[in-house]
């Protein structure tokens, strides 16, 4: 058991800092109040004049799955080989002694969304992780959160001497499967109700793999940096009524009032890098602000490796120096993202019941000069 006493609380849903207490037991928030009593035999962590927040939150980022200091032989986020791969699974690729994990922890990051890159029409499944642990599997916060599709240059650059050469050809692709997949889940139903287990289809894992995006159990996680893919992106979606969430949207500010009458998640980034493709041409760090200001739910995203994942923080600094409010800002590295994986119940956000990730400071983790010196994971201390 921890008490963290005398902090400054940003709990990520109320606007405003309060005064106060944590008081954690068994890796979960027990309580949050002032003069909390300290049981006997707890640990107490001093953070008088000290600012306390939720243990930061990636949406998007492939950390674990591109290895830091290695080429090719750490590359484990694309498939090459197969343009549509919705079999493939993230968790598989995750590598829990990259350094670049223990850096993250470092810096406050304490849960990411990882998963396939974008080489591929249909990549896999992203799942959530602490930043900490040995094993992935003890790492886990939910698995299989989204499906990887993606629209766009990449496919058409990884696939341009094989199966695709333009954006009609991504977009056919992966029509094809989700008809393929809404078939074979009806023949699949069907023999359950006839009760008879040979009139089922023969097994398809790729299909197999679609299924929770055409049951709406699992949204489609759409790489797009284009105002034309985004629109490709949700007209796809509609079609087959899955959800989505919209993932990059560089050009997102040029669409702010469409993209906020769709009403679906928003990963904005990485935008701390230069424009090495045409379709980030209108890369600008406004885009999360507008899109905030226009009503969007939007998270600021590393992307990482393509930036390092523990400058997601100075990332949402970056957005402020922009115009972007400071609390929406705070909001796009911890309750969103939570809430755009589908693990808001568990992380994101300082509130009882949640799990016990923390970050003290001693000032605006926005802020270059800051420094973190106090992170716990699960209630656990990682570093202070």
């Amino acid at each position: 058991m921890i008490c963290i006493k005398n902090g400054q609380i940003h709990n990520a849903i109320t606007p405003e800092a309060f005064p106060g207490d944590i008081l954690i037991e068994d890796g979960k928030i027990k309580a949050i109040g002032t003069d909390l009593e300290v049981p006997e035999g707890a640990g107490v962590i001093d953070a008088s004049g000290k600012q306390v927040y939720p243990g930061f939150v990636e949406a998007h980022g492939h950390i674990g799955l591109d290895g830091y200091g290695i080429g090719y032989e750490g590359m484990d986020y694309n498939e090459m080989n197969d343009i549509v791969c919705p079999q493939l699974r993230g968790l598989d690729g995750v590598k829990p002694f990259d350094p670049a994990f223990a850096m993250a922890a470092q810096a406050g990051v304490t849960c990411v969304c990882v998963g396939p890159g974008s080489a591929n029409v249909l990549g896999g499944t992203f799942t959530t992780i602490k930043t900490v642990g040995k094993r992935v599997d003890d790492m886990v916060v939910r698995d299989a959160v989204a499906m990887k599709c993606a629209f766009g240059e990449n496919p058409k650059r990884c696939y341009r001497d094989k199966k695709d050469s333009c954006r009609m050809t991504t977009a056919y692709l992966l029509r094809e499967m989700l008809f393929k997949t809404r078939e074979y889940l009806e023949k699949k139903e069907a023999a359950e109700k006839l009760g008879d287990p040979l009139k089922r289809p023969p097994y398809d894992m790729k299909l197999e793999a679609l299924i929770p995006v055409i049951k709406g159990e699992m949204p489609l996680k759409a790489h797009a940096h284009a105002t034309e893919d985004i629109f490709t992106a949700l007209r796809i979606a509609k079609e087959f009524g899955v959800k989505i969430t919209l993932e990059h949207v560089t050009e997102g500010h040029l669409i702010a009032q469409e993209l906020a009458a769709e009403n679906v998640p928003l990963a904005v980034g990485p935008t701390l890098t230069s424009a090495s493709k045409f379709e980030l041409r209108n890369k600008s760090w406004t885009t999360p602000g507008v899109l905030s200001a226009a009503g969007c739910q939007v998270s600021i995203i590393t992307d990482s490796p393509v930036i390092p994942q523990e400058y997601l923080p100075l990332c949402a600094g970056m957005a402020v120096k922009a115009g972007m409010n400071p609390f929406k800002a705070l909001q796009a590295i911890t309750i969103n993202p939570a809430r755009h994986a589908g693990i808001a119940d568990r992380v994101g956000s300082l509130e009882v019941g949640k799990d016990a990730d923390i970050v003290i400071t001693d000032g605006c983790p926005f802020e270059v000069s800051t420094q973190v010196e106090y992170v716990l994971i699960d209630g656990k201390v990682v570093k202070g």
